[in-house]
């Protein structure tokens, strides 16, 4: 089949042609005639298949159709993403499709100011992308309303409705007239997710699914490198010496300051790049992915706020210079490479504490990771041997397999148990006996100083009284004159 075969008008196919598509992938030939006669769809499909132009087209194609037009602070159609970047990315695959017709797109986000946003929306957008956040905002502020909505597009379902989104999300959706069409995309759907995603779409949705879920695309070579933490700079900036094929590589790890610090660790070592994570203002991050896309810079590290939906052409190489927490991280983030038809390479470093996200991650994908050839390691400094508090810290919390089956292994009847650490008792003061019949020594007088002791160099100070106290006081002498009155 070929996108002239599809029932679009003549303004989308020329809009297609511009762009360059011939064939649909296997997502868009599944999806488009189903969305075009207005059912509900639940598409799962692996990054990087064409998930925006599935519903984008068939979308427009049905605003054409409708002949209905915008209201005032209203939308047509809704389109919930995540991240700022990916609503950016979409939004702007929207407005190429739809650069032959009248039909006006808008995107809102948080993170920048909502002036220039609220006045996109005075005269109403035919389609709105959206993150939860600032969407939630501007309708709490009377900016928009989404009682003309017509169709509702979830992307990034499982990632939207598992990670915090749920409570926004259900917000959204209760805001939602009854009569709209459900669309949800997305790269993986856990069960528990899925049946979620049922109960928000309407009876009978139509189920799209291109590739076992959770699969790596085929086309990418993936490679394997056991190390300690503190040479995994070491080792990146080895491989990107001695690989200049690796001319466009995106670099995932975990934290917002470990991606500083692996930018501080390359530009020291004469590679341009550049870091995008959430501490990051709207404005940088949106120019260091400029400035990757136009190969400016070679590498570009990013924590997992890139992982999904980013749409980089021509990536050589993605590293896991951390391995994610959750298996599914993975899958998103090695399809940054290998797109379009095009081959790539995802490398992934492993720590002595990361083997239990690596065994989750060949599990769930079904692939074993190869371990590469092990001589690059001789270039590389000597490891440093690890101290108690190095482990502890480098642990995130966990415990190493073998030291936690030790201390949880119940004790074999008739050991000895451990010895109880001795504490030294504290030596109380020598008491000096004293006769019963002992004079006891005499108190001072209340106004009398104390007496000091023979051994004593100096005499005791005179203990201060309050002023009111004192004898002779003003108070004193005022009482004692009245008695005397009296």
């Amino acid at each position: 089949m070929m996108f002239a075969d599809l029932p679009l008008a003549n303004p989308l196919q020329r809009a297609i042609r511009a762009v360059g598509y011939e064939t649909p992938t296997p997502i868009q030939e599944k999806s488009i005639p189903s969305l075009l006669e207005g059912r509900d769809l639940l598409g799962i499909a692996q990054t990087g298949t064409g998930k925006t132009a599935a519903f984008a087209l068939p979308i427009l194609q049905r605003l054409l159709e409708s002949g209905n037009f915008r209201a005032p602070k209203t939308c047509r159609v809704l389109v919930l993403l995540p991240t700022r970047e990916l609503a950016i990315q979409v939004e702007e695959c929207f407005r190429q499709y739809a650069q032959f017709t009248a039909i006006s797109t808008a995107c809102i986000f948080g993170g920048v100011n909502d002036a220039s946003q609220k006045r996109n929306l005075i005269r109403g957008v035919d389609v709105l992308v959206a993150t939860p956040g600032r969407l939630l905002d501007l309708i709490g502020q009377k900016a928009v309303s989404l009682k003309k909505l017509e169709v509702f597009v979830l992307d990034e379902a499982d990632r939207m409705l598992d990670m915090g989104f749920i409570h926004d999300i259900r917000k959204v959706v209760a805001l939602l007239p009854p009569n709209r069409q459900n669309l949800f995309f997305s790269a993986t759907m856990p069960d528990s997710i899925l049946d979620l995603a049922k109960s928000i779409l309407h009876a009978d949705p139509v189920r799209v699914e291109v590739a076992p879920q959770s699969t790596p695309i085929e086309r990418i070579h993936q490679e394997l490198y056991r190390i300690d933490k503190r040479r995994k700079d070491a080792l990146l900036k080895e491989l990107l010496a001695c690989h200049p094929e690796m001319q466009k590589v995106l670099v995932f790890c975990r934290t917002k300051h470990g991606a500083d610090k692996i930018v501080r660790v390359l530009e020291k070592a004469g590679v341009k790049c550049s870091a995008i994570h959430g501490n990051k203002s709207q404005n940088r991050r949106q120019e260091a992915l400029g400035k990757f896309k136009k190969e400016e810079i070679r590498v570009l590290v990013a924590t997992d706020i890139a992982a999904r939906g980013i749409d980089v052409d021509d990536v050589s190489h993605v590293f896991n210079y951390d391995l994610p927490n959750e298996p599914e991280t993975f899958v998103h983030r090695i399809g940054r490479t290998a797109r379009a038809g095009k081959d790539g390479v995802a490398i992934a470093f492993c720590a002595p504490d990361e083997e239990q996200d690596l065994r989750a991650i060949e599990k769930l994908t079904r692939v074993r990771i190869p371990e590469e050839d092990k001589s690059v390691f001789g270039r590389l400094p000597p490891p440093q041997k690890e101290t108690p508090e190095s482990e502890r810290r480098n642990a995130r919390g966990r415990m190493p397999r073998e030291k936690k089956q030790k201390e949880n292994a119940p004790r074999e009847k008739g050991a000895a148990p451990k010895p109880a650490v001795k504490q030294s008792p504290k030596q109380a003061p020598k008491q000096v006996p004293v006769a019963k019949n002992a004079p006891q020594p005499a108190k001072p007088a209340q106004n009398q100083a104390p007496v000091a002791k023979s051994g004593d160099s100096q005499p005791a100070p005179f203990k201060k009284r309050h002023r009111r106290n004192r004898p002779g006081s003003r108070a004193r002498r005022r009482m004692r004159a009245s008695g005397d009155a009296g």
